[in-house]
């Protein structure tokens, strides 16, 4: 099988980067020397490894992609650019008829669910590409189903820890929040306690020196009425490998639905783990 073009989005960014360098090291992909990124990126290129990638902002890329999509056909985008460029880079996918991983958070989740659904594309869209994660998400979706106000009575405590670079509230967090609150605990995106401090990141959370500048750290912790019950869930990240081997899998996925002509559909990373 011919390697599958991707096009990664929001370089010179770390995760866009991450992710970059497993494609072009993966023989199942062709990494194209293009890249999506905002306008307030002064420059024009950026070089990984050997390769020199082209940047593309927003007062160009219209112009550029016409001749990207004939010279490479078949092509994936993948997007972790920025939270507020996610409904506007969908928009962009969908009037070129390319497929995309959006594993970019933040935004207009519906509106985004919306374009590609009315569009000719396909696309995975996830809040967090780490499959190991996703699984956990999918236990806890399971138990809110099955089993309303399980926790109906108990408090709810939320700590999460990102690099001081990342914009948003973690998605992975609203969502798990939201299983929670299907057990029976009122609990608001407002109450999550956020870590942004690289110095509380060290003294407090004991995050090793090397992951301060790319990490998800999520403790969820609860706690019976009467205190004397408590449960706790964590699950604690270093670097962005994870993430980014996760969206390579999301990427063959989607090439795979891409080849039996399925358009208009939003996959989740559900749908990339049972091979759906």
């Amino acid at each position: 099988m011919n390697p599958i073009r991707v096009m990664v989005n929001g370089l010179p960014g770390n995760m866009a980067a991450t992710v970059a360098c497993h494609v072009g090291s993966d023989n199942r992909f062709d990494l194209i020397p293009f890249s999506l990124t905002g306008a307030d990126i002064p420059s024009s290129e950026f070089k990984l490894g050997d390769t020199l990638i082209r940047l593309l902002h927003p007062d160009n890329r219209d112009a550029a992609i016409g001749d990207i999509v004939k010279k490479y056909q078949g092509l994936i985008m993948v997007d972790y650019t920025h939270p507020s460029a996610v409904n506007a880079n969908a928009m962009f996918y969908v009037r070129y008829h390319l497929p995309f991983v959006m594993g970019t958070t933040g935004g207009d989740r519906k509106n985004l669910e919306n374009t590609v659904m009315s569009s000719a594309t396909s696309a995975v869209i996830a809040p967090n590409m780490a499959k190991q994660i996703v699984g956990l998400q999918a236990m806890l979706e399971y138990a809110a189903a099955n089993f309303p106000d399980l926790y109906k009575g108990y408090s709810l405590k939320v700590r999460e820890s990102h690099q001081n670079g990342k914009a948003d509230t973690s998605g992975t967090a609203r969502a798990i929040i939201g299983y929670f609150n299907q057990m029976g605990i009122p609990f608001s995106e407002k109450d999550i306690q956020m870590e942004r401090s690289s110095d509380v990141q060290r003294k407090t959370w004991g995050i090793p020196e090397a992951y301060i500048g790319g990490h998800g750290w999520h403790t969820y912790t609860l706690t019976s009425e009467d205190e004397t019950v408590t449960f706790e869930f964590t699950h604690n990240v270093n670097g962005r490998d994870v993430y980014a081997l996760g969206t390579l899998d999301a990427v063959v996925y989607l090439h795979g639905k891409i080849r039996q002509g399925i358009q208009g559909r939003v996959f989740s990373m559900i749908d990339v783990l049972q091979g759906a």
